[in-house]
């Protein structure tokens, strides 16, 4: 069974996850590019410029990671599961998903759980799984980052998360972010993968064998054309 991403009409969450993806591959290529012009031509440097870099690269795996969910573009080995008879090899993609989904969830969890002080929000209490949240816990939300300076026009958040105090580099709950999201975003895709391949709509998690037969393909038609 192919391992290809079932044909669906496009939602909110995909047009959200694909714009967060281009936005930050731009934004990190621009990024790099300015601060090698700054310091081999100009002879200076961004100071700002490798911590942004190293955030957006961050998100970019985040993000990544349900986004190749999404396109069944994770690799994987099926040396065994292609083994198997149709009916044991869905059971076994079925068990494989919902493994994947607890891995995520408690990523999830975890994500929220060291985000959440950075914004002035309770963690989760529980060890493992979600029992309830912090009564009282340390609000970080002053914590700022080292290097990347605050946009005047974003000074409202100081108010929200700072006592009004105005910050002079941005806080840490805003690269930290993308913790709980994308965590959120890969438990979304999880549930998705897994009702696809329950509904008989896709066969696995993983992009199978299709690297292989496409270079079988170019060389068919290679040999061909000869």
């Amino acid at each position: 069974m192919s391992g290809h991403t079932p044909q669906r009409a496009r939602t909110v969450v995909d047009t959200l996850e694909e714009t967060l993806l281009a936005i930050t591959l731009g934004l990190m290529t621009l990024v790099t590019f300015a601060n090698v012009v700054a310091r081999y031509v100009f002879n200076s440097n961004i100071l700002w410029g490798l911590e942004v870099t190293s955030i957006l690269f961050a998100w970019l795996v985040l993000l990544g990671i349900s986004y190749c969910v999404k396109m069944t573009a994770h690799l994987g080995v099926d040396a065994v599961v292609n083994l198997l008879p149709a009916r044991a090899r869905k059971i076994c993609t079925l068990i494989a998903v919902v493994l994947c989904i607890t891995y995520a969830f408690l990523l999830l969890k975890g994500g929220w759980d060291f985000w959440a002080n950075f914004a002035n929000l309770p963690a989760t209490t529980g060890r493992w799984f979600p029992t309830g949240f912090q009564e009282k816990f340390l609000a970080k939300g002053w914590y700022e980052t080292n290097d990347v300076f605050m946009p005047e026009i974003f000074q409202f958040m100081a108010d929200w998360f700072n006592d009004g105090e105005r910050y002079e580099k941005i806080p840490r709950l805003i690269p930290y972010v993308m913790l709980p999201l994308g965590m959120g975003l890969l438990l979304f895709r999880f549930l998705q993968a897994g009702w696809a391949v329950y509904s008989g709509k896709q066969g696995l998690l993983i992009v199978s064998h299709e690297a292989e037969d496409a270079v079988e393909e170019a060389a068919a038609k290679a040999s061909q054309e000869k």
